[in-house]
């Protein structure tokens, strides 16, 4: 396994450990806030070692993952997986998640007092 003691850039890692499918990807969601490393909002070079906790948003859905080893170069699912534990919640059950409500076809764009009823419906 490719692994070393010191410490990797976060877009490297989450690219390697596979939370993400390309490094581009990887240092997009970095530089967009959708990564954060111990809590803080992680730029791409940022550095994890073992122990920090990196919050990915991805896919529209947020992992959670603790690093356990540092992985510079993209390994195997199996290997992967070993690199960190992941500490991501479990989904809401279907029947929590309300219909969405739809618009009536031809009914013209909705008005800022629409959106924002929209919005409390949506828990915004």
């Amino acid at each position: 396994m490719a692994a070393d003691e010191g410490p990797v850039r976060v877009d490297s890692w989450i690219w390697s450990v596979r939370l993400v499918k390309t490094r581009s990807l990887a240092a997009t969601a970095c530089r967009a806030g959708h990564v954060k490393v111990n809590g803080e909002r992680a730029k791409p070079a940022q550095s994890v070692k073992p122990g920090d906790e990196v919050r990915v948003w991805h896919a529209g859905r947020e992992r959670v993952v603790e690093v356990v080893r540092v992985v510079r170069k993209r390994v195997g699912a199996p290997v992967a997986v070993q690199a960190y534990v992941d500490n991501t919640p479990a989904p809401p059950p279907v029947e929590q998640f309300v219909a969405a409500p739809r618009r009536d076809r031809g009914a013209g764009r909705p008005t800022k007092r629409d959106r924002r009823e929209l919005d409390r419906l949506r828990g915004q």
